[in-house]
């Protein structure tokens, strides 16, 4: 065979191969899948490398930067193939910054996180909230709420709790308190004791919904086939809390609500009581940040919330959203596209996407 043949039958082969369109496309999801070489160079290369692409017939693929390092290649020293990959590098050095936003009282300041992680503080605000779904601030906030919730759930005493949460003061307790409870935390510890409830179960298109509101804002969005099933719900996450039938400014609220559901390109512009651990809101964040009519995956989920082992626990804190079409878990499938593990049902599911499809 002449080395034209050769040439050309190498070049049929590589182009052949799903892995040559991912570095034409310098995709950067598939760094940790592989690796390339260029023979005429003797370099490898990642797959989202900016380097000009290389003549199909001179390049192989390796599983391993080990791999291509035994056939004899060296790493490129622009995408640097042999380090993680960037956005593996930018989780860890998040991560670490999440440890320290959970430690003090007192969160560091955004010029003191950037000092620790070596970017600048607008690389850093941008980084961490495209990774965790949440600016520096309300991770530290959500994590704080989780603490209160645990202390306040534990502890013998509303002053007990203030010391277990970590804080040195009660002042502080209290200021965020009704922030991450929507409510005291002496109500709180009562289990919604004198906390009033206002609520109304309509009917919409996908059958009984119940919508309720906290003093901050829409706390509940049930929606099921048996009225009554939605009120024992709403029962119990507030056992001791009056409920009240809705008034007429309410009944705006919830004809804002079934608006939305009925079509969601209106848009729903109420205030949200949103409560759950740091890493349930980090989940939510990411969903609400899924455009309508688009759908992700639950492990894309967890990659983008820097967690990508904990596919899981994703599928789970979508489950636990008590905020219908608020924060849409519905637009997020299984890895293959299925619709499966919506808390509402799948049907449900099925015609709100279908719905938003049609924008």
């Amino acid at each position: 065979m002449n080395s034209s043949t050769r040439d050309q039958t190498l070049a049929i082969s590589t182009v052949a191969d799903p892995r040559w369109a991912a570095v034409l496309a310098r995709d950067a999801r598939c760094d940790d899948s592989f690796v390339y070489s260029v023979r005429t160079t003797g370099v490898y290369c990642r797959p989202s490398c900016g380097s000009r692409a290389p003549r199909p017939q001179n390049v192989a693929f390796h599983d391993t930067p080990a791999d291509a390092q035994r056939a004899g290649f060296r790493p490129c020293l622009r995408c640097k193939p042999e380090q993680p990959p960037l956005a593996a590098q930018q989780a860890a050095v998040v991560a670490r910054l999440c440890r320290l936003l959970e430690v003090d009282e007192q969160p560091p300041s955004l010029a003191l996180l950037a000092r620790e992680a070596q970017w600048s503080p607008f690389h850093l605000h941008r980084v961490f909230k495209r990774i965790t779904g949440l600016t520096p601030k309300a991770y530290a906030a959500a994590h704080r709420g989780r603490r209160v919730q645990q202390a306040l759930s534990r502890s013998g005493s509303v002053t007990e709790a203030i010391y277990d949460a970590g804080y040195n003061s009660g002042g502080r307790f209290y200021a965020d308190a009704p922030k991450v409870l929507g409510m005291t935390p002496t109500r709180y510890r009562a289990g919604g004791q004198d906390t009033e409830l206002r609520f109304a179960v309509g009917q919409c298109s996908l059958g009984a919904i119940l919508v309720a509101r906290s003093e901050v804002g829409v706390c509940a969005i049930l929606i099921g086939d048996d009225p009554d099933a939605l009120m024992r719900d709403l029962q119990d996450r507030f056992p001791r809390a009056t409920l009240l039938g809705g008034d007429a400014a309410f009944e705006q609220w919830v004809a804002k609500v079934v608006g939305f559901v009925e079509a969601p390109a209106l848009g729903l512009d109420l205030p949200l009581d949103v409560r759950g651990t740091a890493f349930q809101q980090r989940v939510w964040q990411a969903l609400q940040a899924i455009p309508p009519g688009e759908t992700a995956s639950y492990s894309q989920i967890a990659q983008r919330i820097g967690a990508p082992k904990s596919t899981r626990a994703v599928a789970q804190a979508c489950g636990a959203n008590a905020l219908a079409v608020a924060i849409p878990c519905h637009r997020v499938v299984r890895i293959d596209g299925a619709l499966s593990g919506y808390r509402w049902g799948v049907e449900r599911k099925r015609a709100l996407l279908a719905r938003e499809a049609q924008r």
